[in-house]
């Protein structure tokens, strides 16, 4: 999201907890975890400023020893939202999310950071879900605010944003190349045709986030429709989908991936989901940027590329593209309009007459539904 300043970091309401309480907490918790000589000692709790807004994210240090080894290293909790805390989505599993990572790992080598340990009561020193991971160093692109107009990824020559979106769409393609993946993760499997089940799920959650609270969108419910109407003929085999797909959820080294994140939207379904979220995502900054008068990046993240380098990847040929583009938009049009409506709950926004606007890519999404966007 941006404010009249693009460049300015935008403050968010978060849950709110006392950070100098946990340590101490942590720390007995986290005893019961090791096999610790001594309860460990925990330190540098903090809240990374860059979070996402869908849950809350804890760093914290935690040393001890093992039959007088040095143990610990860096870590990382992530925590459900809370039901004050206005959540971004109806039901937050975590214990999919664990899973998910974990049979990831297994099965590919697509950096996924090391998984510690799963809560799933509310038990505990954080008072809610939460699985903790090994703390992974490196760089992301950051959304808030967008890299299309400063840091590292807009300093970068063409050909390192390139090398960059190679990479990204090869950690796609060895997500999808996993074999028997409703074997692999039966939490993500389902009845039916698994885009259909899919698409279901994206108007349930329109429903929750909006529309049963009488914030109805004319255009979302438009895009319904035009999907509806336009359904592709043959949605392919399924693959697992990463959900969340891009790279501002991966940690990078320089260009090439070293910690794949936030699996919440995971899902079995069609391999275009991927594709077109990666591509989505990237346009909605870009068009940001050239609302703002600024270039961007539009050498980064083409249509084009990353549908050659797919089919280099996998092997497979992407399909109606434009109905997953369009697709992609009306989801990521969920996600905004429930986050208007958030910043609305906090007092960091103002209601508006038109319910369209609660898009902030409704130009964009406006102009899929003409078949007038512009890629390449």
């Amino acid at each position: 999201m941006t404010s009249a300043d693009p460049n300015q970091r935008r403050q968010l309401t978060i849950s709110e907890m006392d950070l100098d309480l946990l340590g101490a907490e942590l720390a007995e918790w986290l005893g019961g975890k090791v096999a610790a000589d001594a309860q460990p000692k925990v330190t540098s709790v903090t809240r990374p400023q860059a979070g996402g807004m869908s849950s809350t994210t804890l760093l914290f240090d935690a040393e001890w020893t093992e039959q007088g080894a040095a143990a610990g290293g860096s870590f990382v909790a992530r925590l459900a939202p809370t039901a004050d805390s206005f959540p971004v989505f109806e039901k937050y599993d975590l214990a999919t999310q664990f899973a998910v990572m974990a049979a990831v790992a297994e099965a590919t080598d697509v950096p996924v950071p090391p998984l510690c340990w799963l809560e799933t009561g509310t038990d505990n020193p954080l008072h809610a879900p939460f699985f903790v991971m090994r703390r992974m160093e490196g760089r992301v692109p950051e959304d808030n605010p967008p890299y299309v107009f400063l840091g590292w990824l807009f300093d970068a020559t063409p050909e390192q944003r390139y090398e960059l979106t190679r990479n990204t769409i090869e950690v796609i393609a060895k997500l999808h190349a996993i074999e028997d993946p409703v074997a692999k993760f039966p939490a993500l499997a389902g009845e039916g045709n698994a885009l259909r089940r899919h698409f279901e799920a994206q108007k349930a959650w329109y429903d929750w986030a909006l529309a049963r609270d009488g914030y109805r969108i004319p255009l979302l419910e438009r895009t319904f429709e035009h999907l509806e109407q336009n359904w592709p003929a043959d949605s392919g085999p399924d693959v697992l989908s990463w959900g969340d797909a891009r790279p501002g959820n991966i940690m990078f080294d320089e260009f090439s991936p070293v910690a794949v994140l936030d699996w919440e939207m995971a899902a079995i379904g069609p391999r275009e989901l991927d594709v077109a979220w990666t591509l989505l995502i990237h346009r909605f900054f870009q068009d940001i940027a050239t609302r703002f008068d600024q270039p961007g990046l539009p050498d980064y993240m083409r249509r084009s590329h990353v549908e050659a380098l797919y089919e280099e990847f996998s092997g497979h040929r992407v399909k109606d593209l434009d109905w997953y583009l369009t697709y992609a938009a009306l989801r990521h049009g969920i996600v905004m309009a429930r986050i208007k409506r958030r910043m609305i709950h906090f007092g960091e926004d103002t209601d508006t007459a038109d319910r369209d606007d609660y898009v902030m890519h409704r130009p964009l999404l406006e102009a899929l539904l003409d078949g007038t966007y512009s890629w390449d």
